[in-house]
């Protein structure tokens, strides 16, 4: 993967990733029914360059769109990457095709100055918020955290592109855990291809010239879909020396999730990437075994012995809250477990 271009794009808290208009397609046709006689937006888009403007002007009657608002910050310039130097930025509305030619047409589109920057947490783009229905964007990864917590507060549908990492987020678990956030149907392979001018290190089955390639994304959102209601499979029984139980925690660990045993009723520990197949109706969500989210559920905090071992002998960080387990006397942590539990 691109990791070292993304990890530089976070330190400069730029996240100029463009999305490509086959990735917005792909994932946006499980929805066309949430979309009839609705207002959309898209508020982190420069809105004459943007995919996602392309894919909505020209299927906005065919989605029978009520009315598509984009906004972009700091750009007035019409190339792809501006440094957002410019300080005041401007907002599209499109109604639908006027003249029969079902082209979204420069007249038919009303360019409007906003007053400020574009930023999407200013006040004059609060208040297009508050008009659309659903929001739809790729917004800037660096800012997810607050992104997802305005549209929270707001009470709005949307879908929108973010790293799977964020699963793990303290701010953005808990809409997870209580069905007010799930994951979409997501990138092919588990990595979206983004136009994007940082230099991409992928390895070259993998490079695409123009694009950064990134692992780890996916879909975001709070419509729901066919996928959420289908159940998982469960083929496995359950044998004791197949799942290992944790050292601070009384549930088992299951390394993948294609493996949860089906006659095993008790609390699991399953990687996040379970969450690309979780059907609420199926299991429920316990909590997050990690640092403080995991001490929140009961998570003991590390014996003095095991922490210990894993700071001098193992040479590993030791943090409160985090699951692990004993394979004779060495201390086992996995990456990050959900525990769940059938219903």
């Amino acid at each position: 993967m691109a990791k070292r271009s993304v990890d530089k794009a976070k330190e400069a808290k730029k996240d100029e990733f463009y999305t490509q208009l086959e990735d917005i397609n792909n994932e946006l046709r499980h929805y066309r029914k949430h979309f009839r006689g609705k207002t959309v937006l898209c508020n982190c888009d420069d809105p004459r360059v943007s995919n996602f403007f392309t894919y909505f002007a020209y299927n906005f009657e065919f989605l029978g769109l009520k009315k598509l608002i984009t906004t972009c910050y700091k750009n007035q310039d019409i190339e792809l990457f501006s440094d957002n130097s410019a300080e005041k930025a401007v907002y599209l509305i499109y109604e639908g095709d006027k003249n029969g030619d079902h082209i979204p047409n420069a007249e038919e589109i009303g360019v409007h100055p906003l007053k400020g920057d574009g930023d999407f947490r200013s006040a004059e783009c609060i208040e297009l918020l508050k008009e659309a229905d659903i929001i739809v964007t790729n917004p800037p990864f660096s800012l997810f955290r607050e992104y997802v917590a305005q549209l929270i507060e707001y009470d709005k549908k949307f879908l929108i592109i973010g790293h799977q990492n964020a699963l793990s987020y303290k701010e953005i678990f808990p809409l997870i855990q209580n069905n007010q956030m799930w994951l979409g149907y997501g990138f092919k392979g588990g990595a979206g291809h983004f136009i994007s001018n940082y230099e991409d290190v992928a390895t070259a089955g993998n490079h695409k010239e123009g694009m950064i390639r990134v692992s780890g994304v996916n879909w975001f959102t709070n419509l729901d879909m066919q996928k959420r209601h289908e159940s998982i499979i469960l083929y496995k029984s359950y044998k004791p020396e197949d799942y290992p139980k944790y050292e601070n925690f009384d549930a088992i660990n299951v390394n993948r999730t294609e493996e949860i045993p089906f006659d095993y009723n008790g609390v699991m520990g399953v990687p996040i990437t379970f969450m690309d197949k979780y059907n609420p109706d199926q299991f429920r969500i316990i909590g997050l075994g990690i640092a403080n989210l995991g001490l929140s559920i009961g998570v003991l905090p590390y014996k003095p012995e095991h922490k210990k071992y894993r700071k001098e002998v193992q040479r590993r960080g030791a943090v409160d809250g985090d699951l692990y387990m004993m394979k004779g006397e060495e201390v086992v942590v996995p990456y990050a477990r959900i525990l769940i539990q059938k219903k």
